[in-house]
């Protein structure tokens, strides 16, 4: 019996270590949270916005103006996998590879995954049938010190590819940032360019008049890169913020659990003492009777 309490003591002091770890950890994850969140909320309404204007622009131009809005027959897809470098945030990194899977099962075209994290490219390193693709300055260490610079690079290097022709279709696979407790595994068509539903809803009626300065060229040349850099460095500040919500919440769950098994534990620990008291009190009396007899 004194062998059986032992280890449930162990038991005991094991859990409340896991509990003080993930207690921290969920600490952590908040404070993080909170800087996160502050820099999507002021990133999401100017990169809608900028989607809203490039919307009311395109439906200005010519047909097939500009080599971003050239629609290809499709052959080869590029998915932009958005993850995370570290674990411990329950479903959040599994989301994005199910998610590109489902895509991949609803087309014929060659598929290719260009992952940004350390866990998507750790993933697909170990899926060499997914063709992981990569290039010379390590995409997926971009959260290491996520900047709009970093994601610049990032966001030139797709369009090259696409310009290119090495892929007819990009498409971006992210956790959309809702609040703390809610994260939305997002598939978004980057390129070729097309007007999103909710820059369709928001925007005018393109029967509107643009007078284009200094020329529709120039609008063509600068304003589009410059937003696909903007929107893929939203989907990078989304996912970042998202993750550490999908942490603080899964510690929190991890917290709840290691309470419920110590309560659990302590009870059967008492019991089990309580057993033994009571055997013992038994044994003495009865070597007690036993002298007197």
């Amino acid at each position: 019996m004194a062998g059986g309490l032992k280890e449930v003591r162990e038991r005991i002091a094991s859990v409340q270590n896991t509990m003080q770890i993930t207690s921290a950890m969920k600490m952590v994850a908040a404070a993080k949270l909170r800087r996160a969140q502050d820099a999507i909320t002021r990133m999401r309404p100017y990169a809608e916005k900028l989607q809203v204007v490039l919307s009311n622009v395109s439906g200005s131009l010519d047909s097939g103006e500009g080599v971003f809005s050239t629609k290809r027959e499709t052959k080869r897809i590029l998915y932009v996998a958005i993850t995370s470098n570290r674990g411990l945030c329950g479903g959040f990194n599994n989301n994005i590879m199910k998610a590109i899977r489902q895509e991949m099962t609803q087309t014929d075209a060659e598929c290719h995954v260009l992952p940004l994290g350390k866990k998507a490219n750790d993933a697909y390193k170990k899926l060499p049938e997914l063709n992981p693709v990569g290039f010379e300055d390590d995409a997926w260490q971009i959260f290491d010190d996520l900047n709009f610079d970093r994601a610049q690079i990032v966001a030139e290097h797709i369009m090259a590819q696409f310009e290119g022709g090495q892929y007819d279709e990009v498409k971006m696979v992210y956790n959309r940032f809702v609040n703390a407790a809610v994260q939305v595994a997002t598939v978004e068509n980057y390129l070729p360019l097309e007007a999103s539903e909710e820059a369709v809803d928001a925007a005018p009626s393109n029967d509107t008049d643009y007078i284009f300065e200094p020329s529709q060229d120039e609008i063509v040349e600068r304003i589009i890169p410059n937003s696909l850099k903007v929107q893929l460095y939203k989907g990078l500040l989304d996912s970042h913020a998202s993750e550490h919500g999908a942490r603080m919440t899964a510690m929190h769950q991890a917290t709840e659990n290691a309470g419920e098994l110590l309560r659990d534990l302590r009870i059967s620990y008492n019991k089990a003492r309580q057993a033994a008291i009571t055997t013992e009190i038994l044994e003495i009396v009865a070597g007690s009777e036993a002298l007197d007899s």
